[in-house]
């Protein structure tokens, strides 16, 4: 647990610096190029959850991260956590959830700054939170599938031949 709990801390606090560089160097809606037709730093405001859904929904998405967030920890035993990687995962899914969190009581609205594109085709803009809360939710399903394997394998080794 305490694996998860620093975790946690890291991401949320490498989210707040991120976004903290990015609300004192771009303006709201400004756009700078990192590669041309590629990778843009912008300063996005969103008022709703992932790809901008629920728009001016600030207030109850985030009791939905404080609820989240405290499902985690009562559940924290039955979803695994006592396997390193799955550590890993709830760290990164709750220090993303903490990030955004901190910007939704602060702010009144989620600091999204990447935004990747090809040609006129944009990717929705999203921050450091957003990439820890995907990266850490396809961990946990990695992890959980290879452990419930492993456990099938070991429950086949001891049945009587």
């Amino acid at each position: 647990m305490r694996r998860a709990v620093l975790i946690a801390a890291a991401v949320a606090i490498i989210d707040q610096l991120t976004k903290l560089l990015v609300l004192r160097f771009l303006g709201e809606n400004e756009s700078r190029a990192v590669i041309d037709g590629f990778f843009n730093l912008v300063n996005v405001r969103n008022t709703g959850a992932a790809f901008s859904m629920f728009p001016n929904s600030n207030v109850a998405l985030a009791v939905i991260c404080v609820l989240t967030v405290l499902a985690l920890y009562a559940f924290r035993r039955s979803l695994g956590i006592h396997v390193a990687g799955c550590q890993i995962a709830f760290g990164l899914i709750a220090g993303g959830i903490i990030g955004n969190l901190i910007d939704r009581l602060w702010h009144q609205h989620v600091v999204d700054f990447l935004d990747f594109y090809l040609g006129t085709h944009h990717w929705p803009a999203f921050n450091v939170a957003d990439s820890a809360i995907c990266a850490g939710v396809g961990l946990y399903i990695i992890v959980s599938w290879r452990h419930d394997r492993h456990e099938a394998v070991s429950q086949a080794s001891k049945l009587p031949s």
